[in-house]
């Protein structure tokens, strides 16, 4: 186990964050290092690396520091689901398959069973998925996410969409939702089902809002994921955002490698290309870069969601905060090269 274990300067170059934090997640939450060599500084044990990999990610994601602490104690596996993660950055942060989790700014909520006045959904069982801060409408969406009642998800995201729009819905209903879940299967390696289903619900709601009013026109924004990224949903999210502003856009979809990425910029010429990671394994900078190196190269290239880290971006590559700024740039580059919006 020694030589596999890690020094907190190996740890943080790993996480991306400073040596500092590591220090104060130790001493405020207990998530140090475990292994101790006699005569030596403790050192970083895999589970360990696994634990604080869940801390950044959920911190990453809004959660408040207290609440990914106590996750990341409980997780056995030290892995988070793929609906933990989310345009959300979009924003910086949206997570198996196509789950898009979060894309953003959820704060967890202390499960049922362990506090009083817990705001997670609650079915007969006592399985909770905790939505944090969130709404009476992302507390009913979570509880009807438990029961697997795919008619009500889908009434309820539609509705939402139909009043208040794709951004608001998003921030404000479905990211709170996916984050709980991945809360929850952290801590308990459970609700992949329900992931699954969810996810499928709200990617067919984002279709549905796409076709309610198609853009006309050129399209000149085209979406992606990076290589071997399977997490869409942040993704649908800003193709039906973009939709509903009358933007026209080619999405490409999951795990696209960088060759056939770049043979679709040549070929298209797009006025910005948003290129969407998940996690940090999936983020290569390299990708960007050669969208920088294309002949004609595009006006924007957005570099979405929380696996990219903003001291590895190439000059000239912006990434946004929310899913709200990568619509507002893609429109200003739309509306430059000639398009037209509402």
């Amino acid at each position: 186990m020694a030589d596999e274990a890690l020094s907190a300067g190996a740890v943080a170059r790993r996480l991306g964050v400073a040596v500092t934090t590591l220090r104060t997640w130790h001493q405020r939450y207990g998530l140090g290092p475990s292994e101790h060599v006699p005569g030596h500084h403790r050192r970083y044990t895999p589970a360990d690396l696994a634990r604080l990999e869940i801390m950044r990610q959920l911190t990453a994601e809004g959660v408040t520091p207290a609440e990914a602490a106590r996750w990341a104690r409980q997780s056995p596996a030290g892995v988070l689901s793929p609906a933990a993660g989310a345009v959300s950055a979009p924003p910086r942060g949206a997570t198996g398959g196509r789950g898009g989790g979060g894309t953003q700014g959820s704060t967890g909520a202390r499960d049922g069973n362990a506090a009083r006045g817990s705001n997670g959904a609650r079915d007969g069982g006592g399985t909770t998925i905790p939505v944090g801060r969130a709404g009476p409408a992302a507390r009913g969406l979570a509880r009807a996410a438990i029961r697997l009642d795919s008619v009500a998800i889908c009434r309820t995201i539609d509705d939402a969409i139909a009043a208040d729009g794709v951004i608001a819905t998003w921030d404000g209903l479905l990211r709170p939702v996916l984050v709980g879940i991945g809360e929850r299967h952290a801590a308990t390696s459970a609700l992949i089902e329900v992931e699954h289903l969810f996810s499928r619900c709200v990617s067919e709601a984002f279709a549905a809002a796409s076709r309610t009013s198609p853009p006309t026109g050129e399209a000149r924004i085209l979406l992606s994921c990076a290589d071997e990224e399977q997490h869409t949903l942040p993704l649908e999210a800003l193709a039906a955002a973009l939709a509903e502003a009358g933007v026209s856009y080619r999405m490409l979809g999951a795990r696209v490698p960088v060759a056939a990425l770049v043979e679709a910029v040549v070929r298209t010429a797009p006025a910005a290309v948003v290129l969407w990671s998940q996690i940090r394994s999936t983020a290569d900078p390299a990708q960007l870069a050669a969208l920088l190196a294309v002949p004609r190269r595009p006006l924007l290239v957005l570099a979405a969601g929380p696996g990219w880290r903003d001291d590895t971006l190439p000059a000239g590559v912006i990434r946004p905060v929310d899913l709200a700024e990568a619509v507002s740039l893609a429109r200003a580059v739309h509306e430059v090269q000639g398009g037209s919006s509402p």
